[in-house]
């Protein structure tokens, strides 16, 4: 179980990128407050992900080709873009290239992580302290 707080980490972003994105049953509250609101948890999700790495996986400093964004940033991002295909595929026609073009997106997003994950432990690769 030790992955299982970033598990619930990443879902809980998710959950934000879909009130962001789709709302609550398809209204989106854009009122300057919630989205204040939606945008300051997210950004302390982030924070408590890049936390949790950086007491649980150790960094390689010297050597290592240092990424650009921290961990807790593309989870951000590959939580959005699963909101995205998600909806696309629950909205769109079967054919449609946005919808295509949104799981293509993800893929590789995921992929990337993947890499950095692999890249991280292996030492090849460090990152940003942030």
């Amino acid at each position: 179980m030790v992955g299982s707080q970033l598990l619930w980490f990443a879902r809980d972003i998710a959950v934000l990128h879909e009130r962001r994105l789709i709302g609550h049953g398809g209204s989106v509250d854009t009122g300057r407050a919630a989205l204040q609101e939606n945008e300051r948890r997210r950004s302390e999700l982030v924070m408590a992900i890049d936390d949790w790495i950086a007491r649980g996986v150790p960094q390689h400093r010297f050597g290592a080709t240092l990424h650009t964004e921290t961990i807790g940033a593309v989870i951000d991002r590959l939580a959005e873009a699963s909101v995205r295909a998600h909806h696309a595929l629950m909205t769109l026609d079967a054919n449609d290239e946005v919808l295509h073009g949104a799981w293509h997106h993800l893929a590789e997003l995921a992929d990337a992580y993947d890499d950095l994950v692999r890249d991280v432990l292996a030492g090849r690769r460090r990152l940003p302290e942030w």
